[in-house]
């Protein structure tokens, strides 16, 4: 390879990093976007929750998309509207201009970009050691921008304002959009390459309605189990349907070869408890801190140094920790080291209010996902051939995805609907993530000590 590894991979994992940090930055403007645009934490906690769900649900579509159109010009177009969207919602007049603009044209934006990173990046790192460097930086550019966008968002929106916040997405975009001027597509685009529709709109409906409904979880229990049914039918029809396309010999929006994949399901299942847990906790944590205890902007960011930290160090060790431990014995580590994380973190907050006692469970949460976040990635990555990339990342990212949207819709929802009872409802919503967790740490011990790549 003639082109420097690190100018192909910095403008991808530079929008993993600007992606991430978009889900979590606004859990610190939480307040002042509620005063600001005249609404309430439950407003904004929707803003926040459908740009995750529009990402999520969209992910696999825009995904096969890029076959027909191409990675590069995918990953151009994906960064262009988000660029749009974040300068909306930089000037937005109220909430509904906001979601508009972050929700909607950030998220489809999003979804757009975020499937060409992790094709290109197994392109065109064949060797199982480059490609975990690879993810490494991309996974750990990712986790970085979600455990350091309440900092970052905290500092900006105290000394400017929270709208400046989308301004530095803006710029950040731009930055990417030049450096990515000389990037190389390996495979060259299928005009004639049939999209199914249907299957689009079938899963996302049915992603829609799940998330939707858990967002009714406590103020609207009709409207809960309304949704969820709904959702889960139209996810059962969108399976029989991509089957029975795939059996009449048309090309499904997802191939059902996939999901027999049983290595690659488990690390499924650990990427979105991945997900939901750093999610879930950036966001209880923000509006636990600003709700309860009166944090500023500043000061609610300042306390997520911790986590940033732990992600920083663990993530760009995973060249190094990939030679020495097997891809199981990562992802059990990092489930381990970030339920003992949340024990901590319930144990020390609720024996003193003070700032110092919320390092130690952020530290060894952030250690824990920097470390299971690159191993996953690689596992199911690896499980198929180049033929089944697009696919398989577009499933990843989604899952991912999903993981950050349940994470925010589930635990959020338990803190806002009892958030006036201030360190219950708190432990309520940790105790919940911590069940997840050991979910994810369930699945990843079922994973074979020694996984073969495709």
């Amino acid at each position: 390879m003639t082109v420097s590894p690190w100018r192909l991979i910095l403008p991808l994992g530079l929008a993993q990093f600007i992606c991430s940090f978009a889900g979590s930055n606004m859990n610190v403007m939480i307040a002042d976007i509620s005063d600001d645009l005249d609404t309430t934490v439950k407003g904004v906690q929707t803003a926040i929750t459908l740009f995750l769900l529009v990402m999520a649900i969209l992910m696999i579509p825009c995904s096969k998309l890029t076959d027909r159109w191409g990675r590069k010009r995918c990953f151009i177009w994906g960064l262009t509207l988000y660029g749009i969207g974040a300068l909306l919602s930089a000037v937005s007049p109220n909430l509904g201009v906001l979601i508009v603009g972050n929700s909607v044209l950030e998220g489809v934006g999003t979804a757009l970009l975020i499937p060409p990173v992790y094709i290109l990046a197994t392109i065109w790192f064949t060797d199982l050691t480059k490609r975990a460097w690879a993810f490494g930086v991309i996974s750990g550019l990712g986790g970085i921008g979600a455990a350091a966008g309440p900092l970052i968002g905290g500092v900006i929106t105290t000394g400017i304002s929270w709208r400046a916040a989308f301004v530095f997405q803006a710029l950040v975009v731009a930055t990417i959009i030049f450096l990515s001027r000389r990037l190389v597509d390996p495979l060259p685009a299928d005009p004639t390459r049939p999209f199914d529709g249907v299957g689009a709109i079938l899963s996302a409906v049915g992603m829609f309605c799940v998330v939707f409904g858990i967002l009714q979880a406590g103020t609207n229990n009709v409207l809960f189990t309304v949704f969820l049914v709904l959702g889960i039918a139209f996810l059962v029809g969108f399976f029989f349907y991509i089957r029975a396309r795939e059996r009449a010999g048309k090309e499904p929006l997802l191939s059902t070869g996939l999901f027999r994949n049983r290595v690659c399901n488990l690390a499924l299942v650990t990427q979105n408890m991945q997900w939901l847990l750093l999610m879930g906790v950036s966001f209880v944590v923000s509006v636990f801190l600003q709700e309860v205890r009166g944090y500023s902007a500043i000061g609610t960011g300042v306390v997520f140094t911790a986590a940033t930290v732990g992600i920083l160090v663990s993530s760009f060790a995973a060249p190094r920790l990939a030679k020495k431990y097997s891809q199981r014995t990562l992802i059990v580590a990092g489930f381990v080291i970030a339920l003992a994380g949340i024990a901590l973190f319930l144990g020390f907050v609720d024996a003193s209010s003070k700032v110092v006692a919320f390092v130690p469970g952020l530290l060894l949460i952030g250690v824990g996902v920097g470390v299971m976040l690159t191993p996953s990635v690689n596992v199911v990555q690896s499980s198929f051939p180049e033929a089944l990339q697009g696919e398989i990342s577009g499933l990843s990212r989604a899952v991912s995805n999903l993981g950050s949207t349940f994470g925010t819709a589930i635990a959020g929802t338990i803190l806002v609907s009892v958030v006036a009872t201030g360190t219950r409802s708190y432990a309520v919503a940790m105790i919940a993530l911590a069940v997840f967790g050991l979910i994810g740490l369930v699945a990843a011990l079922r994973l074979p000590a020694k996984i073969e790549r495709a």
